[in-house]
């Protein structure tokens, strides 16, 4: 049989715990519908899941339908689960993106399909709710094909190339110059060109229904099973991480897609450490595997530093994820130890690094940070009902980032008794949203090749912070080009030493010339509230320093509601969802998404409350370290250059 795995994605409350559930209904799996209200669906067997009525985790399920053996995993539809949903794409063959009918294409719908493209996963899509919304299939197809690709094309009737509808051909044709010429030529498509072009993002099949009343649910998998092809497989291993959990005994797993080869129990994985058991779940149940081939999901037990986005065997690192938190929180223990709270959390962020849990001794203190307050309040019930620890966390504050203007030289020197190393690193601003990236461009009759690896690792060993207020860097591109090792004296150290002192030096030099800026996060808003409460919600936006465009209209069949778009720094609407289901009494819904960084709104008050000194923080010094008279001592940063024992390399 052909197999092949495909991940269900979606907005919150597009239907797509129901989707997944007609579609194993449909297949035989499941004797009865379970519900997500209900509390009884299949794969939302956790108990947070039923008392929340959202998906939290991703799962996994295994149906047989024609000839397609489809691995089924069900994903978090809210925007504050973002990062777990991210993890699973990178393992999957094909997307089902879900739609609901009344709500159309919303602000998360074109988040996921940023994603989708981003990790260039085939989607299929199945629009839901039909049976709720008075919006005919045309209307909605228009939508799609305006906000996310032209390429989204009906394919309910089709099962093959000869009985799709020839306007549909024609549609498909255009999506590529050189399929248009054959069309052309020809007057006619083959099943193998159309899968092609779905496989390249060039077409996305689109069906309709309601999966509540499996209506259209088999038109779905028919599809998929035709339309969907078994990618080729590599004959040596190679896996992907995607997910790491827990299970009710406290046995770690870690869940991958193998890829090319296969995996035996007990065969050494990574660190040598052996695979104990291959779990292949279905729901909440497992059966044990003596081997997994390539194309298989399963769950390892016995491995213990894997992480999400892992390539085992042959198959390098995923990229770093794109979805980021944007609140940082401080846990407040109540009265419980504070290691005993700091060891359940890093064992959530095992499952989730994303959380990126920190610990001060200085302070005493832990800090978490987190999408939202779905997954704050989340967070804190699994601390409760995994470790029995009732906590707090204070009320948040947020992860600002810095950048650069232009470009800049910065210069480290670190040359104490018996050590010598100098590094000037060329520090240049990207795109908003690129993050950091390093290279080089010295030569090696300069300096050797393994100090510049040296400098190239350490950059890349630890976080950089700003000198505003101590915010991590971001958008940034750091080059080495040029710097001086002694044959004598240097040693790999010395190097770290003067590169990370070279960094600082060089965004002081931009701090000083005002060509430095601190950065906020955004949210994309979408505010749904009734027509005599728009003038609140604008003036609301207006004082948040926020944006919007003109009020739309949307609802179902029984309900006409007035929308709000725009944009707003995070900071200004933190705590608005409360605002608004307290003037709305409860019928308004706010929902917001990462938007990215943008220039500070009110930078100087941020800057003078954070009270940041560059130049006391040790670990991160901008001075560097001379010697004279058989002696060490610091010149500060804003001397180095004059001091500097290589000519500048970068010219202006």
């Amino acid at each position: 049989m052909k197999h092949i795995v495909a991940g269900i994605v979606a907005h919150v409350d597009s239907g797509k715990t129901t989707l997944s559930e007609a579609m194993l209904y449909q297949a035989g799996v499941l004797r009865k519908l379970g519900r997500v209200d209900n509390g009884d669906a299949f794969l939302d067997p956790d108990t947070l899941e039923k008392e929340h009525g959202i998906t939290i985790f991703s799962h996994q399920a295994n149906l047989k339908y024609n000839e397609l053996n489809l691995t089924l995993l069900d994903t978090p539809g809210h925007v504050d689960f973002a990062a777990q949903t991210e993890q699973v794409l990178s393992v999957l063959d094909y997307a089902i993106l879900v739609v609901s009918a009344a709500d159309g294409v919303q602000g998360y719908t074109r988040t996921l399909w940023r994603l989708l493209a981003r990790y260039q996963v085939p989607t299929f899509i199945f629009i839901n709710k039909m049976d709720t919304s008075d919006r005919q299939q045309d209307q909605i197809l228009t939508q799609l094909q305006s906000d996310l690709s032209g390429g989204c094309l009906d394919f309910t009737p089709q099962t093959s190339a000869q009985t799709l509808m020839p306007n549909t051909i024609e549609e498909i044709a255009m999506r590529d110059d050189t399929v248009l010429t054959q069309f052309l030529e020809t007057g006619k498509l083959t099943d193998h060109t159309i899968c092609r072009l779905i496989n390249q993002r060039k077409v996305f099949p689109c069906y309709f229904g309601a999966a509540l009343k499996l209506s259209g649910v088999t038109e779905l998998m028919t599809g998929l099973a035709h339309w969907g092809q078994e990618p080729a497989r590599e004959t040596k291993f190679g896996a992907r991480v995607f997910k790491i959990s827990h299970d009710v005994k406290g046995q770690r797993l870690t869940w991958i897609r193998v890829v090319g080869g296969s995996l035996h129990a007990k065969d050494m994985v990574v660190d040598d450490q052996k695979a104990d058991q291959l779990r292949v779940y279905n729901g909440t149940k497992f059966t044990l595997q003596s081997e997994v081939a390539a194309g298989q999901v399963c769950a390892i037990t016995g491995l213990t530093t894997t992480y999400p986005g892992q390539g085992l065997g042959e198959l390098p690192d995923e990229m770093a994820p794109s979805m980021q938190p944007v609140l940082n929180y401080a846990l407040d223990p109540k009265e419980n130890d504070l290691h005993v709270c700091l060891m359940a959390l890093q064992q959530l962020e095992d499952e989730d690094p994303q959380l990126h849990v920190s610990w001060s001794p200085h302070l005493q203190e832990i800090r978490v940070q987190i999408m939202g307050e779905i997954q704050l309040e989340i967070l804190q019930q699994l601390l409760f009902t995994r470790f029995n620890l009732d906590v707090g966390f204070d009320q948040g504050s947020i992860l600002y980032q810095e950048t650069i203007q232009q470009p800049v030289e910065g210069v480290g020197h670190f040359e104490p008794l018996r050590h010598y190393s100098e590094v000037h690193l060329l520090l240049q601003p990207l795109p908003r949203g690129t993050g950091l990236q390093f290279a080089t461009q010295c030569s090696l009759d300069i300096l050797a090749n393994n100090w510049q690896q040296q400098v190239l690792t350490s950059l890349r060993a630890k976080e950089h912070l700003g000198v505003l207020t101590g915010a991590p860097l971001t958008d940034i591109k750091i080059t080495l080009v040029t710097g001086k090792a002694s044959n004598v004296h240097s040693v790999g150290g010395d190097f770290r030493e003067a590169t990370w002192r070279a960094v600082r030096q060089g965004l002081m030099m931009l701090r000083q010339a005002g060509k430095y800026e601190l950065l906020e996060p955004w949210y994309q808003f979408r505010l749904e509230i009734q027509q005599d409460q728009v003038g609140r919600a604008m003036t609301d936006i207006e004082r948040m320093h926020g944006s919007f465009e003109a009020p739309t209209t949307a609802g179902d069949l029984q309900q006409t509601m007035s929308v709000l778009t725009g944009e707003a720094p995070v900071a200004e609407m933190q705590g608005y969802a409360k605002e608004v289901r307290a003037y709305t009494h409860g019928q308004g819904q706010l929902e917001c998404l990462v938007a990215g960084y943008r220039p500070c709104h009110d930078a100087q008050e941020i800057i003078s409350a954070s009270d940041y000194q560059p130049v006391a923080d040790l670990k991160n010094t901008p001075d560097s370290v001379f010697c004279a008279h058989g002696a060490g001592y610091p010149v500060p940063w804003d001397q180095v250059p004059t001091m500097a024992h290589v000519a500048y390399g970068y010219q202006k």
